[in-house]
């Protein structure tokens, strides 16, 4: 009786854990957010955070390559100026005497003067050069924003995987829990009736604890899984989604070709990564190029007109015209010195990129030989559960019959259990090796 009224306190104690909400700690939510697998990468491809942040830094590749185009544009500005001086007239060659009298220093007197000057470039190939070099950078930094599409969506996307996932073993838990409890009723009503030793009904609650444990555990992991997959589209922790898609087999599809040589071809004109990295490495041949073009001579007109004079009534129509043209010689090599520098990280941005050539032919590979792997054991693990399952209603008629203990329904109800997790599993390396798919054809934006 004792052992009977610990149990019963047991039992009633996983029960009120379990039938307790677990966001008790939280606000109830008053809308929740219906949200499929397509929605989530869509979403984390366009309104992420680092998606955004990574949109911000094109925009200012693209200020900069504003700013290099302003050497070739024309400059004008407008000056007016009040002076009061005095100077002394041998620093202007005038002798001291002077032939006519003229007061050293010559006391203090007013200048006005307003001006307008204008500059502008009529030759100058190193600008030109590196309004390129911005322009090619700018590319870069546009294909480094799709490596953060990329990103952003594979981070959605596993994030939401992971929590269908989580509701998966949930209801796996859930069921496993329904039989457990199923199979204590008949353990209480066959003992009860004198025909089953009381280890069976010791047997069933122990099944029942476990499962209901377990399925704290679950719930807990699903909870936190949608922790995660609001992280990852940038929204609050405790945003409310209702995610409305499941491990079956149409998820996780993207547009991949078929073919395998399609599908490396595909990936070689997709991926961001080596966009960027040949965008990175024409932007440093481009730079070096600006360098080199620093040796050519540059010429520019400037001048500038206004009216001066030491009272504004008195002010006379003053005019400056310039022609320059600048050579450079020598710059103490610093300029071989840049473009040494930039032929190194151009020959770098190559080896990189015939190295990542080859990593995407193997991403490929990989995920094909995943995926091919990953289906042909979801069809083991079906064939599997749906074993388990009849050999679990085959021990419970024998239990119910009378010709068999318990025993052999707790080892199938466990075998239930392992073919359950195996489907799930399975399921979820499925579409994972989809993801993978698309991942490493560089499509994972369009995942759905």
């Amino acid at each position: 009786m004792v052992s009977r009224s610990r149990s019963s306190r047991l039992f009633a104690l996983v029960a009120s854990l379990v039938a307790a909400p677990l966001t008790a700690q939280a606000p109830a939510p008053t809308a929740r957010l219906a949200l499929s697998f397509a929605d989530a990468v869509r979403l984390a491809a366009g309104d992420a955070p680092v998606v955004t942040v990574a949109t911000l830094r094109t925009d200012e590749a693209d200020a900069r390559v504003r700013q290099a185009r302003s050497a070739l544009l024309p400059s004008l500005s407008v000056d007016g100026v009040w002076l009061n001086r005095t100077f002394n007239t041998q620093s202007l060659g005038i002798p001291f005497p002077p032939q006519f009298a003229l007061p050293n220093p010559v006391p203090a007197f007013n200048n006005y003067d307003a001006r307008v000057s204008a500059r502008q470039t009529l030759f100058d190939w190193s600008s030109v050069a590196h309004v390129r070099a911005a322009r090619t950078q700018a590319d870069g930094s546009r294909a480094e924003r799709g490596e953060t599409v990329e990103g952003s969506a594979l981070t959605a996307a596993g994030a939401y995987l992971r929590a269908v996932r989580a509701r998966a073993v949930v209801a796996a838990r859930q069921a496993d829990s329904s039989v457990a409890a199923e199979l204590v009723t008949l353990a209480q009503a066959r003992k009860a009736a004198g025909v089953s030793p009381a280890i069976d009904l010791t047997r069933a609650q122990a099944q029942l604890v476990t499962a209901e444990g377990l399925l704290l555990v679950a719930r807990n992991q699903l909870d936190r899984a949608q922790i995660d997959v609001s992280r990852a589209l940038g929204l609050e922790p405790n945003a409310p989604l209702t995610l409305t898609d499941s491990l079956d087999a149409s998820l996780g599809t993207a547009d991949v070709p078929a073919e395998h040589d399609a599908a490396v071809a595909a990936a070689l004109a997709n991926r961001p990564d080596l966009r960027a990295e040949l965008a990175r490495g024409a932007a440093a041949r481009q730079t070096g190029s600006a360098f080199r073009a620093e040796r050519l001579p540059r010429l520019e007109v400037a001048g500038d007109y206004g009216v001066n004079g030491l009272t504004v009534p008195s002010s006379i129509a003053t005019r400056d015209l310039t022609v320059q043209v600048s050579v450079p010689i020598l710059d103490g090599f610093r300029r071989e010195a840049r473009v040494d520098e930039q032929n190194a990280i151009a020959r770098e941005s190559q080896v990189r990129a015939a190295d990542l050539r080859r990593q995407i032919a193997a991403d490929v590979d990989a995920a094909l030989l995943d995926l091919r792997s990953a289906q042909a054991q979801r069809l083991v693990a079906a064939e599997q559960l749906r074993l388990a399952e009849e050999e679990l209603s085959q021990a419970r008629e024998q239990f119910r019959a009378g010709v068999a203990g318990n025993i052999e329904v707790i080892n199938a109800q466990s075998n239930l259990i392992r073919a359950r997790d195996t489907d799930i599993d399975a399921r979820y390396a499925t579409v994972t090796a989809r993801v993978s798919l698309a991942r490493a054809v560089g499509v994972a934006r369009t995942l759905h």
